[in-house]
């Protein structure tokens, strides 16, 4: 038998490990090149992995809920026999043998680890808060919790991992180390110490629902608690004039769906717009490392996109600047297609350099957007609403029907001042109000 180990590709930067959601098909079911096999989730997004060969599956070594590494084997091909069934001489491709990494010794099972770190914690107990310094995937946040390992312990682990990151086995080494050292006795403390916040728990009334947290809803809310805690939040607002923006739109929308096969909604304007106010305040689109700040070459538009079953996930146009509003429009439309129906690849929401939430699209006149890390601004557009207007004309004032619009920008005080983070939304608004009705699509 010609055996082709079946390995967890790379998934983008920074993810280290993907946990198996679903097998698409069974030991001993036949496969075609480029089938999807397996269903995996990372700390971005769930996606398949599909199988570079054909042949047939005779082991899954990675099963439902583990968790795997990156380049780490998932299954066993035999891909000797043919897939029409008959017996011969099948050409098979040369098997590149995968070093087998070593297992570590832990005290449970990897299955049995995940299996523990499902169970709903007690309503007292207060999880363990890490300030973002130390790159930590999901499940390794939560080994760290479950185990009550400080984020200064963190930092005296030496990550195995790609850029010195810390993996689910050295973690769990570290916790066997730890449980067999000497207990030190701790230094005498000459002032009060100082805890952290305790949540009170919540009362439970008879008839309430309790729902748990599914892995994406968790893995929103560990983002935005940390984003708050990272980034001092400003917010500016701003109503604006977009009734030449929505006249456009009507004038060319059915032309470009005729044209394109493709919808004309708002948001490539929005985006367009965008794009120009970041090329004048080019100091928006940074990150703060440290005491570092370092200005992204690249303009990459994150786009927040509400999900069927009510989360959130923020797909991004690579390079927004170097595309014309046609291109705009189809890179809009197909990461938002892509991203309601679970056909994201990990790439496609990573890289973002500031981001778009159109709260409008539920009505909503206005919102105070969080910002998503590390970027240092988000832009939230609200509902185009008709109302009555002050217009200025040549022969004076006049009261009109205009199309309005608020937006809001909210930005890390740490770096963003309130001068250029306002001065960047008056621009983001003179070229929406200021839309040119011949601008070409």
């Amino acid at each position: 038998m010609a055996e082709y180990k079946l390995i967890l590709p790379s998934m983008g930067e920074g993810v280290m490990e993907a946990t198996i959601i679903s097998w698409l098909y069974n030991e001993g079911d036949t496969v075609n090149e480029d089938d999807s096999v397996v269903e995996i989730a990372t700390d971005k997004v769930d996606s398949d992995v599909p199988t570079p060969v054909s042949g047939k599956i005779v082991k899954i070594l990675k099963h439902k809920d583990e968790v795997a590494k990156i380049g780490e084997a998932i299954a066993i091909l035999d891909i000797s026999t043919p897939l029409n069934g008959t017996t011969g001489e099948g050409e098979a491709a040369p098997v590149a043998e995968t070093p087998k990494a070593e297992e570590p010794k832990t005290e449970a099972p990897a299955a049995e680890v995940v299996k523990e770190l499902e169970k709903p914690l007690a309503t007292t107990s207060t999880p363990q808060e890490f300030s973002g310094d130390v790159y930590l995937s999901p499940l390794v946040k939560s080994i760290a919790q479950e185990e009550n390992i400080s984020e200064s312990e963190l930092k005296t682990i030496k990550g195995s991992g790609l850029e010195g990151r810390i993996t689910k086995e050295d973690i769990l080494a570290f916790v066997k180390n730890r449980s067999t050292s000497t207990p030190v006795a701790a230094p005498v403390q000459l002032t009060a110490p100082v805890t952290a916040p305790q949540s009170a728990p919540v009362p439970v009334a008879e008839g309430d629902e309790i729902i748990p947290m599914d892995r994406v809803r968790k893995i929103i809310a560990d983002a935005m608690v940390n984003s708050k805690r990272t980034s001092p939040h400003v917010t500016s607002f701003i109503e604006s004039d977009v009734t030449n923006v929505v006249k456009w739109r009507a004038k060319h929308k059915d032309i470009f769906e005729k044209r394109e096969g493709e919808k004309l909604t708002f948001m490539p304007i929005f985006v367009k717009a965008v794009v120009k106010a970041i090329q004048d305040f080019p100091m928006i689109n940074v990150s703060v490392d440290g005491d570092k700040i370092i200005k992204k070459k690249n303009i990459n538009i994150g786009m927040a996109t509400a999900l069927p079953d009510g989360n959130l996930i923020v797909p991004v146009i690579k390079n927004a600047d170097q595309l014309s509003l046609s291109g705009l429009a189809k890179a809009i439309n197909d990461l938002a297609y892509r991203a309601r129906n679970k056909k994201l690849r990990p790439e496609d929401t990573q890289g973002a350099t500031y981001t778009i939430s159109n709260v409008g699209t539920f009505g909503n006149l206005m919102g105070t957007p969080i910002i998503p890390q590390p970027q240092v601004a988000i832009l939230a557009i609200g509902a185009i609403v008709k109302k009555p207007a002050v217009i200025e004309t040549k022969d004076g004032d006049m009261i009109g029907i205009r199309q309005m619009m608020f937006m809001s920008h909210s930005y890390d005080h740490r770096v963003v001042d309130g001068s250029l983070g306002g001065m960047f939304l008056k621009h983001v608004h003179d070229y929406l109000q200021n839309w040119d009705m011949n601008t070409e699509i």
